[in-house]
């Protein structure tokens, strides 16, 4: 840490609040505020980049509300000690809550204070905590009720198997290709789960409550025989890892499913037998939790993942073509015999330099597998026991499955597409000719060009990933959030223009759409209103005028006088 300033990080979603303590701490000449953060992603990205060198972290804790998604607050706490052990947590909230404080304190938070104290008060704790010294400030009194924990664990529990099913039954509503029957089916199956998570909330609903000084350094030794065992055990995720149940055999069973394309992009999979694909993918799995398992054994550390990625994806491409393909499988060409795996980990640059590093949230998935860290969805941390973190784990893993098969037969398309001996072997039975190759080939050159210039950019501007699933009737899309901020300022030449050309679009677009609105309007009017009844009034005049040339009938009223 340095001597001259402490470098704070402030995470707090109350930009108010976060805006006016920044101001305040920074009347301190020896601190400075870094870097501020509204969101656990925001947050883990800025300690990732480590350019801002934080010295400590200014958490805001708030009060339990909608308990629906996890404690976000203390998840991310747990994170940042898991990733940076020696970083120093202060957290501050505007209530005091017993069983949160509790977690806050057995996960390693360095320091605890309340909102309201002075910025002297706070200013002061900072700096204990930042020189590793264990604050924890509770001034006033209340006894801890065990009726109100009993609660609140029922709450939980109840809202988790709620949760579950939820989630289960909106992944059943992305699948493609449901009759209208069946949506209407599901979507009322979650209109009923989402009442049953409202009353719940309602009819069990979390009292703040005080701990006194004197009686917390007590409570979680206490709260093990009486009440805290059973509240931590039913938030473990928040207190120590453990392993998230596997995903592998879930993902095996849908590699039963059929596996036809369902997307708009061509796959470079799309080509072989279907035998052969599910082949592919099979092998492919297997050596995904194969690596798992070795990388387990090798004691590898969290921070180590981002800087083996690319070793860890190009080790499971070669280890995955050469089972596919044969080790010592050759073919002969021109008489001369070829080993096939040779040739084609020799000559794959576009699959270890196009490929494989564009394969997104890699790193998350292996660190929730290895380590039991929690999945952000949506800018909320879940941790791994929860039904929310497996089922993204379990689209990450299809995902990576998906592409890495993809990677393993992109250079014998390239390299050995022609040959008969392959042909028979592996292509489906639609694609063996020529000019069907050919077209094949094209058509993933331009996917290639367009999620390069195009489909890419538009993904980093709107903060999603595309990702394929295996979904019953075949392979699916789905997009899911993920902040890509750093992603998108390194954008340049077109896929920068692409950005700079929706953003201008979504700004002329709503004026434009209301100009056209308004001179349709007024063109509208003018028909109607003037033109329209212009020549109304000049029919009118014309048909008065044809009637009045005809001569009176002798019966009319011009013969009135005679009588």
């Amino acid at each position: 840490m340095s001597d001259a300033i402490l470098k704070l990080l402030l995470i707090d979603r109350d930009t108010i609040y976060r805006t006016g303590l920044r101001v305040l701490i920074e009347e301190f000449a020896d601190l400075a505020v870094v870097a501020e953060a509204d969101s656990e992603e925001v947050a883990l990205q800025v300690l990732e980049i480590g350019d801002c060198n934080v010295d400590l972290v200014v958490l805001a804790l708030y009060p339990p509300s909608n308990q629906s998604k996890p404690i976000v607050a203390l998840e991310l706490g747990r994170q940042i000690k898991l990733l940076y052990p020696n970083l120093p947590i202060l957290l501050i909230s505007a209530v005091k809550e017993p069983t949160q404080l509790a977690i806050a304190k057995a996960i390693g938070i360095d320091g605890y204070c309340f909102k309201d104290l002075s910025i002297f008060e706070i200013v002061t704790v900072i700096k204990q905590v930042a020189k590793k010294q264990f604050v924890w400030l509770i001034d006033s009194q209340i006894n801890i009720n065990i009726f109100s924990t009993i609660r609140e664990n029922w709450r939980l529990s109840g809202l988790q198997q709620i949760e579950g099913t939820l989630q289960e039954v909106s992944t059943q509503l992305q699948v493609p290709g449901l009759t209208v029957l069946e949506k209407a089916i599901f979507a009322g199956h979650r209109r009923e789960l989402l009442a049953s998570r409202w009353l719940v909330n309602w009819i069990l609903k979390p009292q703040a409550t005080i701990i006194n000084a004197g009686i917390y350094p007590k409570l979680i030794e206490s709260a093990k025989v009486d009440i805290g065992q059973s509240f931590l055990a039913s938030n473990q995720s928040l207190i120590q890892q453990s392993s998230p149940p596997s995903i592998f055999a879930a993902v095996r069973d849908k590699l039963q499913f059929s596996l036809d394309n369902l997307t708009d992009v061509p796959l470079e999979i799309d080509f072989l037998k279907l035998e052969k694909k599910r082949e592919l993918l099979e092998i492919v799995l297997a050596k995904i939790e194969s690596i798992i398992e070795q990388l387990n054994t090798s004691k590898v550390q969290l921070e180590q993942l981002p800087k083996i990625r690319q070793t860890i994806l190009i080790d499971l491409w070669q280890a995955a073509t050469t089972e596919f393909f044969g080790k010592y499988s050759t073919i002969q060409e021109n008489e001369e015999n070829i080993e096939i795996t040779n040739i084609l980990l020799q000559n794959a640059e576009i699959v270890k330099s196009g490929l494989l590093p564009k394969i997104p949230l890699v790193r998350s998935l292996f660190s929730y597998l290895l380590f039991a860290t929690p999945l952000v969805i949506d800018n909320t941390p879940y941790s791994a026991p929860t039904p929310e973190a497996m089922a993204r784990a379990e689209i990450l893993l299809q995902n990576l499955l998906i592409e890495i098969a993809n990677a393993v037969v992109q250079p014998l398309l390239n390299k050995l597409g022609d040959v008969e001996v392959i042909k028979q072997k592996f292509y489906d039975s639609s694609l063996i000719s020529t000019r069907e190759i050919e077209r094949f080939r094209n058509n993933l050159s331009w996917k290639y060009r367009l999620k390069e210039y195009i489909t890419e950019p538009k993904l980093m501007f709107e903060s999603r990933y595309d990702l394929f699933v295996l979904a019953s009737r075949g392979i699916a899309k789905v997009s899911i959030y993920a902040p890509r901020n750093q992603e998108l300022k390194k954008l340049t030449g077109i896929p920068l223009v692409v950005t700079l050309a929706l953003e201008l679009r979504d700004a002329i677009s709503p004026r434009l759409r209301g100009a056209i609105a308004f001179l349709g309007s007024s063109v509208v009017y003018v028909l109607t209103q003037v033109v329209g009844r212009a020549i109304g009034l000049i029919g009118r005049g014309v048909l008065q005028g044809i009637s009045g040339s005809f001569p009176t009938d002798k019966f009319g009223k011009d013969n009135q006088k005679y009588k």
